[in-house]
């Protein structure tokens, strides 16, 4: 800690910062300060203005009024990651890490030692092995980027702020990819560094880490300040009724019940593939299936082998009676059978494109005429989606990219119902989404399952599983441990079938 900074002196405010892209307004004069030696939680449902914050606090972005201090001075933040010089340090969601190169090499990219004309890559490593060291991170220095777990990707991030004296670290949604172990871990390390002074803006959509590690908590709404309280003061739902300014009581829609003769709309049998050990399991008409497990569990891959995206190795899969597997994403498709990626960043969406070529391209031949796209009819269902879903972006020929997490995720959701699938597969519905879109995304589910489209959802958000499904599939280690409905669904349950307490026949 820096001479003379005293543990919950101000580190860094905002004070009356407002911000507009364009004619179009965002912030409303927000006032926030971040204090030497406590977990400051951002809280807020996506296009509330966080990351917009999080930009201004960082330097990436300046605001349209109002101003930023530092120390208690009014400062002009520097622009792209120049900040990091003063001691302010955002890590972005989407980690800014070089993944064919070194732990080292990553940490001092860019300010490398040298030893005269040459490197000093004993005393960099030397270096980095101590942050490692410190920070309870059992890695080599030498270890490439590319061959760590994502939660060892964040505390490489963290040594990188440390290397760089951080004095407040900006973290963007760090948990969204971790397991519950992988998180408690990650929570140590931001527990020392507060200790050591460190001031830290924790932003995440997961109510009950930011109970568990925040000191105060600041809630934005429809780019407004709401409030900011001591987080002993604000149980998780009482913070979601803020960030959404309304009851959520019916968070879990109510669900249609499936008929007992109900058609098999998707039968397998002793499907082999790769992560998959012999798996069977049958899925109605109208019926929400739920699967569940720990990472690594074979979840995924199971239906990446049935859509295409994965080969089958041995047994059989039936859809709509039609037996035999899928050879490509496209075949399933065709046959009303479509997959809604867990990784809508590098895998669901393009970034860099707007909203009408992503809403269309996998449903692309429904707009062909002849060797030409229809652009009107695209139009008109982009039109659609936007009300259907609720999609909320300042401009429709916005960037996907520069969307929220949310809005990306209904534009995902939005494509491949483009396609009017009878099967739809959603893997990991809500990751990094706020609660009120949460709730938009169950309602919907549970919508069209009572029209009769039939729907597996694949969750590591246990209350998720739970509320939406009709049964539950358990998985471990690439296999079927059990099969629950009714009452059998319950955490309890999950938990003993998924650590291999129990085995049920099915």
């Amino acid at each position: 800690m820096p001479d003379g900074q005293s543990i919950n002196a101000s580190v860094l405010a905002a004070e009356g910062v407002s911000k507009s892209f364009g004619s179009v307004p965002v912030l409303f004069s927000i006032s926030m300060d971040i204090r030497a030696g406590e977990v400051h939680a951002l809280i807020g449902e996506n296009g509330a203005g966080k990351s917009t914050l999080m930009k201004i606090l960082s330097g990436f972005l300046q605001p349209t009024s109002g101003h930023i201090s530092l120390d208690g001075a009014e400062i002009s933040l520097p622009p792209n990651g120049q900040s990091e010089a003063l001691g302010v340090v955002l890590i972005h969601q989407e980690l800014n890490l070089a993944e064919q190169m070194t732990v080292e090499e990553n940490v001092f990219l860019g300010r490398e030692l040298r030893k005269g004309a040459t490197l000093d890559r004993a005393r960099m490593r030397d270096t980095v092995a101590g942050y490692l060291e410190d920070i309870g991170l059992e890695i080599s220095p030498d270890s490439r980027i590319s061959d760590l777990s994502i939660a060892q990707k964040q505390m490489v991030e963290i040594v990188k702020a440390i290397s760089r004296d951080a004095r407040v670290l900006i973290m963007d949604e760090p948990t969204a990819a971790l397991t519950e172990a992988e998180t408690a871990l990650f929570f140590s390390q931001i527990e020392r560094l507060r200790d050591k002074g460190v001031g830290i803006v924790f932003v995440s959509h997961k109510l009950a880490e930011v109970s568990a590690i925040a000191d105060r908590v600041t809630v934005l709404r429809d780019g407004q300040w709401i409030a900011t309280q001591k987080a002993s003061d604000l149980p998780p739902d009482a913070m979601a009724q803020m960030m959404v300014g309304r009851e959520l009581s019916d968070l879990y829609p109510p669900l249609n019940e499936v008929d007992v003769d109900a058609e098999k709309v998707l039968q397998v049998q002793g499907l082999v593939a790769p992560a998959v050990k012999g798996i069977s399991f049958d899925l109605k008409r109208g019926e929400i299936l739920g699967f569940s497990g720990l990472i690594g569990s074979g979840r995924t891959a199971v239906f990446e082998a049935i859509c295409g995206l994965a080969p089958i190795e041995a047994g059989t899969v039936s859809a709509f009676g039609q037996e035999g597997g899928f050879r490509s994403v496209a075949a399933a498709r065709d046959a009303g059978v479509v997959y809604l990626t867990k990784d809508r960043k590098e895998k669901g969406l393009l970034l860099a494109q707007k909203m009408r070529p992503n809403l269309t391209l996998f449903a692309l031949p429904k707009f062909l005429r002849g060797m030409r796209i229809d652009g009107k009819a695209e139009d008109a269902a982009l039109e659609r989606a936007i009300r259907r879903f609720d999609i909320r972006a300042r401009d429709p020929n916005v960037d996907v990219g520069d969307m929220s997490g949310g809005n990306q995720q209904k534009l995902l959701l939005a494509k491949v119902m483009e396609c009017d699938p009878k099967i739809l597969i959603i893997d990991e519905p809500t990751r990094g989404i706020d609660v009120g879109t949460k709730q938009q995304i169950y309602h919907f589910i549970a919508a069209i399952a009572a029209e009769g489209v039939s729907v597996v959802v694949i969750s590591s958000e246990m209350p998720e599983v739970i509320g939406l499904s009709h049964r539950v599939v358990v998985m471990r280690e690439g296999e079927i441990t059990g099969i629950l409905s009714g009452d059998e669904i319950n955490e309890n349950e999950i938990v003993r079938y998924a650590a291999g307490l129990k085995r049920g026949e099915h």
